[in-house]
């Protein structure tokens, strides 16, 4: 009877342990494509894979919520020969992100004027901050984007920093060449990401049986160490 007991409580315990991680994965994916929404409508210039999305979509006529889905799954086929494996994240991510995008781009106008921009694209980039922690700490593996970052830093051996920096300048000179904004609020997410998303990654590990937490946060988002 006592076994029995304390077997319904585990069972129980790691239900809510697994809906508090899903609940996680998928409302900081909505709010990620969200945040992006967002500074999509302050006009003041993209995170570095929105403006390639942007790019694309004035090229293509497609939203850019579609073209981001599009792009996350040809960056997925891009896992196969470094020898990636996606989690329920991953796929999650290609097309989460994408749809919540372009529900917020149809509800949220336009804003003129940097008395508007200015709170939009700082409201934007802190609410990225907070998505990325959110669906990172779920630990239900990486964004297709991440991931690629990640296996191309274990095949070719270099820093993290390097192969993120090097992929990244590669979307934004192309999306800009395509007609992507690229501006302030560029800059301002290079700059203010990393310690949001270092934060955020701390306030939303999910704890183990144990107690402790299964996210140990780096000094950047790229060097956060997944516990899985």
């Amino acid at each position: 009877m006592h076994q029995s007991t304390n077997t319904r409580q585990g069972g129980a315990i790691v239900s809510a342990h697994l809906t508090r991680r899903l609940l996680q994965l998928y409302v900081g994916l909505a709010l990620y494509g969200v945040s992006s929404a967002l500074l999509v409508r302050a006009g003041l210039g993209l995170e570095p894979w929105g403006v390639l999305h942007q790019g694309l979509a004035e090229l293509t006529g497609l939203t850019i919520g579609v073209v981001s889905i599009i792009v996350g799954a040809v960056v997925l086929l891009l896992w196969i020969p470094i020898r990636q494996r996606p989690g329920l994240g991953t796929v999650s991510n290609v097309f989460v992100i994408g749809l919540a995008m372009d529900a917020t781009l149809a509800l949220v106008p336009r804003v003129d004027g940097l008395g508007g921009q200015i709170p939009l694209m700082a409201g934007g980039i802190v609410l990225n901050g907070v998505a990325t922690g959110l669906y990172i700490a779920a630990r239900f593996g990486p964004g297709p984007r991440d991931g690629l970052m990640t296996g191309l830093h274990r095949l070719t051996g270099r820093s993290i920093r390097l192969v993120r920096t090097a992929i990244e300048v590669a979307v934004v000179v192309t999306g800009f060449a395509l007609g992507g904004s690229v501006g302030v609020g560029t800059v301002a997410y290079a700059l203010a990401i990393g310690p949001l998303a270092q934060l955020f990654l701390r306030v939303f590990a999910v704890p183990e049986g144990n107690g402790r937490s299964t996210v140990v946060a780096g000094g950047s988002p790229a060097r956060a160490i997944l516990r899985r």
